[in-house]
C-alpha cells in the first residue's frame, strides 16, 4: 500500500495525529500500522546513538520495517523526527509509495508544550547535569524539508483538522489500490 514519512520536531504531535488517522482508517477497514520513532528505538534500535549516522541508520531501518509492511497491503505511518533530508530522501527513494508530510510548529510553541520536558531540559545551563545536548531543534539540527508531500501546521491546525488532512491525503493517494 503506501507509507507516510510523518516527521517533526519533538512535542509537534506526530504521535497523537499517527493514532487518529490509524484510527479513522480502521473505522473504514483499511490495515494500517504505525511505526512510532520512541518505540522501535527501545528494541530494534536500542543500539543506535543520536549521531548523525545513527539517526540516519534509524530512519533506514524504520523505513526496511515500513516497507514489507506496505508490500502485505498495509498503510504505514512511519512517526519519527527524522532531523535530516538525506534519510527522509532515501526512503523516498528506494521504496514505492512513500510520501513525506512534515509537521510544522514554532519552536515557541514546542517550548510551550514541552510535553516530555526535554526543551526544559535542553535549555538549562551547560553544566547542570539533567541537561540534554542533543536535542533536535534546539542544540541538534533539523533540516528543514526541501520539497515535501505535504506541511501541517500543528499550531494553526487542530487535531481534527490535521487528521482530516491527511486522511484525504492518504485517500488520494490509494485511490488507484483500491
Amino acid at each position: 500500500m503506501i507509507l507516510i514519512q510523518l516527521f517533526g520536531l519533538s512535542g509537534v504531535g506526530k504521535t497523537t495525529l499517527a493514532q487518529a488517522v490509524k484510527n479513522e482508517l480502521i473505522n473504514k477497514n483499511f490495515k494500517v500500522e504505525i511505526i512510532d520513532g520512541d518505540e522501535y528505538r527501545k528494541v530494534i534500535c536500542k543500539d543506535l546513538s543520536f549521531t548523525q549516522n545513527d539517526r540516519i541508520e534509524n530512519i533506514r531501518r524504520l523505513g526496511f520495517i515500513g516497507n514489507i509492511l506496505t508490500r502485505n497491503g498495509i498503510i504505514v505511518i512511519l512517526s519519527a523526527i527524522s532531523p535530516y533530508e538525506v534519510a527522509r530522501e532515501e526512503l523516498k527513494n528506494q521504496y514505492q509509495n512513500v510520501y513525506a508530510i512534515w509537521l510544522d510548529c514554532p519552536i515557541e510553541e514546542l517550548i510551550k508544550r514541552d510535553t516530555k520536558g526535554l526543551y526544559y531540559r535542553a535549555l538549562l545551563p551547560g553544566n547542570d547535569p539533567n541537561k540534554i545536548n542533543n536535542l533536535t531543534g534546539i542544540n541538534d539540527i533539523f533540516e528543514i524539508p526541501k520539497n515535501p508531500d505535504m506541511i501541517i501546521n500543528t499550531k494553526e491546525n487542530d487535531i481534527n483538522e490535521a487528521k482530516n488532512k491527511l486522511v484525504n491525503f492518504i485517500y488520494e493517494k490509494i485511490h488507484p489500490f483500491t
